[in-house]
């Protein structure tokens, strides 16, 4: 399959890539921390939210609780020594095991939640870990551009997803990116039954979608202890791992508890669902 190569999206220096495209530097931004004075104010919060459909918290979670699930997670898949070892190690043993939901749950990320929510939280079940080697490229290797809601709309449009990198992740190791305002459209469009119903994603051609929302890709370096927290209509994607490091990061969804809960997801994840 031939890619089309545009004026290449510097950040930093740097050329950004998603499934082998690369990026148009006209379109390219930068994502926006939630400063210091507004943390504790969840009705600004709140209006963040609602303006730019994501908040971006670093240091949210103690970086160390960060690198120690990290070291957790290499300590049983580093042991691996095929693509099967390793999926039966991530499905039948992270993904169930207490150590992932006492992360999922801790007082930092849950506590949170329920603060922001003013409710009791529920933590969707299904949660997902994502690990990509370095020079992984080329169409489905990187998560494509969707938004969330397309997958869970048997419950509340109000659920929020947290998306954690599990150590830190520069530009270069592949992070996620968040195309700016694209919430505002995705709302008018889904209020408007102009948008398709299947679960799919939307695209992996980030520069094309880019130019057909006439908004930029959003990008930044994490670190360990940050949080991305978005709405289910926030189109999102994940750029390549062009570093020499693994890429591990994890997404997770809270709701308010008594608002309605999509059945359909509140299984592990599990193998036939694949990475």
């Amino acid at each position: 399959m031939s890619i089309p190569l545009v004026a290449p999206g510097r950040w930093n220096g740097r050329v950004l890539t998603s499934n082998g495209y690369v990026l148009d530097e006209r379109r390219t931004g930068e994502l926006v921390a939630v400063p210091a004075a507004e943390r504790a104010d969840r009705r600004v919060l709140r209006e963040r939210l609602q303006r730019d459909g994501y908040l971006f918290l670093t240091g949210l979670l103690d970086p160390a609780v960060v690198w120690s699930f990290r070291e957790y997670y290499f300590g049983l898949t580093g042991a691996a020594v095929d693509r099967a070892s390793y999926r039966s190690v991530l499905f039948e043993q992270i993904v169930p095991g207490p150590e992932y939901a006492a992360f999922c749950a801790q007082p930092a990320l849950k506590g949170w939640f329920a603060w922001f929510l003013g409710g009791e939280p529920f933590l969707h079940r299904r949660k997902i870990i994502r690990q990509t080697a370095p020079a992984e490229n080329g169409i489905g290797t990187a998560t494509q551009a969707h938004y969330d809601l397309v997958y869970l709309r048997g419950g509340s449009d109000q659920v929020l997803s947290a998306w954690i990198p599990l150590g830190d992740c520069p530009v270069s190791r592949g992070g996620l990116t968040y195309l700016e305002g694209s919430h505002h459209r995705v709302l008018e469009e889904e209020a408007a039954g102009r948008l398709k119903r299947p679960a799919a994603s939307i695209t992996a051609d980030l520069p094309a979608l880019a130019e057909q929302y006439d908004a930029n890709w959003l990008v930044t370096d994490y670190a360990a202890g940050d949080v991305v927290v978005h709405t289910a209509h926030t189109v999102h994607a994940a750029l390549d791992n062009v570093s020499t490091e693994l890429r591990l990061s994890t997404d997770i969804r809270y709701q308010r508890a008594d608002d309605a809960v999509d059945a359909r997801w509140q299984n592990h994840w599990h193998d036939q669902d694949g990475l």
